[in-house]
């Protein structure tokens, strides 16, 4: 019967060993990345600090899935894969939690924002919301108020202003407030309902009115992790830093609210 000489067994053992002790830190130099779904009015904000937060998490990478708020509830509800949650409202919010699909105790109240009436840049003929109703305004562009929180924000709005169903019959509606910023920039909408946030980044837009105290309802913008997410830690982690004063400073460079603790 042969028998392994000493070296050969010898080699084996130190090659195993450095198998086993290679393992663990090649598995550690394997980045985790996590997907955020976040209403398409982030789009700017995030792009700012996902940077921020990879370059101080350097084993982290952050992917961005951006669009209306009820799209993306869809999504998770149909099982999308989903790390992180924000939503541009509530009611986007709360039917995932009422299902369970929430990671108990991570919702949080994130950020606040403003609705606005938009015009193209050098428009001077619609100054307020009840100008909608004219009949000279032919197009207003505003969020579908089905899924787009923006669309149910000025729905409500135009509701309270008892102008709603004129304004309905010439409505032009986004798939998103990103959307609906784009069809006034373009001049093809005389107008838009957007958050005061989009308002700020377009140079082809002006803020016409905002939404009058008495009819606009409180904005929040929940954030959360998602139960099935398939890496819960790093999720939570990027919440926290949603919240910390380098998050903070780029969404209020960018006009969003921080909700009072």
């Amino acid at each position: 019967m042969n028998r392994p000489s000493p070296s050969r067994t010898s080699f084996f053992l130190a090659l195993l060993a450095a198998m086993l002790f290679a393992s663990p830190r090649l598995a550690a130099q394997q980045p985790v990345r996590i997907l955020v779904s976040a209403a398409a009015s982030l789009q700017d904000a995030l792009n700012e600090i996902v940077p921020l937060y990879e370059k101080s998490h350097p084993h982290v990478r952050v992917s961005l899935n951006l669009a209306g708020s009820g799209t993306l509830e869809t999504q998770i509800e149909q099982g999308a894969p989903t790390d992180v949650f924000i939503s541009a409202a509530p009611q986007n919010m709360d039917p995932l939690e009422a299902k369970g699909l929430l990671l108990p105790g991570s919702r949080i109240d994130l950020l606040e924002n403003k609705i606005v009436l938009v015009v193209p840049k050098g428009t001077t003929n619609i100054a307020s919301f009840r100008d909608l109703a004219r009949a000279d305004v032919r197009l207003v562009a505003m969020g579908d108020p089905g899924s787009v929180p923006a669309g149910m924000y000025a729905r409500k709005i135009l509701e309270a202003l008892g102008i709603y169903d004129s304004v309905r019959r010439k409505a032009v509606l986004g798939a998103d407030v990103r959307q609906v910023l784009g069809y006034v920039e373009s001049g093809n909408a005389d107008a838009g309902i957007v958050y005061a946030t989009d308002a700020a980044i377009s140079d082809r837009v002006r803020i016409a009115a905002e939404a009058p105290a008495d009819s606009a309802p409180l904005i929040v913008y929940p954030a959360a992790v998602i139960r099935a997410s398939a890496h819960p830690d790093s999720a939570q982690d990027f919440l926290r830093f949603l919240q910390s004063d380098a998050a903070r400073d780029v969404f209020r460079r960018l006009g969003f609210g921080i909700p009072a603790p």
